[in-house]
């Protein structure tokens, strides 16, 4: 089957995209906002178009699209207004989390909210200025580098800078000054197409070539 993209319509290249670049790890993004009272109001959502992409800066990236009704999502809106997000890894138990945090609500609404009766909550982040969701084993906080737009919708390339690594020890081991961080205890949440979710099977290890 050969698919020519040039006869395709966005959507249908969108759902072909995330059925075929499978499996998708999500970023979990926390951002905040002011509220009228002058306190913070914390957002979170799911993002699978996510990538680390350079390591010196140390950058990840995220690509935000719109709102159904066409409003810029909050978290492309909180990063731009503040600088600050925090990236969460989730683990396969919070995928029923994950997607009702991908809710489209109005600015200033807090997906948390919607999701502390369900066991959800934030710790602050040693060194950072947002907090982190404390039921995540891996937590970045990050600073924002750079949003790069692209296309007719556009397309946000949101660009962060890690500051700050959380690493939950009960998934990690030291030895001789190294961090060995192990999948199988982190069972990382993973994105697939349409409203699948999938986890990790057992890791396995081949050396590369030298």
């Amino acid at each position: 089957m050969i698919i020519d993209f040039e006869t395709y319509s966005p959507s249908q290249r969108y759902h072909l995209m995330t059925q075929t670049i499978i499996p998708r790890p999500i970023a979990w993004a926390l951002t905040s906002s002011e509220g009228a009272n002058n306190e913070q109001i914390l957002n979170l959502a799911p993002f699978s178009y996510f990538c680390a992409v350079s390591s010196n800066p140390a950058l990840l990236m995220i690509s935000v699209g719109k709102k159904p009704n066409g409003e810029f999502k909050d978290t492309l809106v909180n990063v731009k207004a503040n600088n600050k997000m925090v990236i969460q890894i989730a683990n396969e138990s919070q995928a029923d989390l994950v997607t009702e945090t991908a809710a489209s609500l109005d600015h200033g609404e807090s997906e948390l909210n919607l999701v502390k009766a369900n066991g959800l909550s934030t710790v602050p982040f040693e060194g950072f200025d947002l907090p982190r969701l404390a039921q995540c084993d891996i937590a970045y906080g990050c600073e924002l580098f750079e949003v790069k737009e692209l296309g007719d919708v556009p397309q946000s390339l949101i660009f962060v800078e890690v500051k700050q690594l959380y690493i939950n020890p009960k998934v990690a081991t030291v030895a001789n000054d190294r961090i060995k961080v192990h999948a199988d205890n982190v069972k990382p949440l993973a994105r697939l197409g349409a409203s699948e979710y999938a986890g990790i099977t057992e890791p396995f290890k081949i050396a590369r070539p030298l």
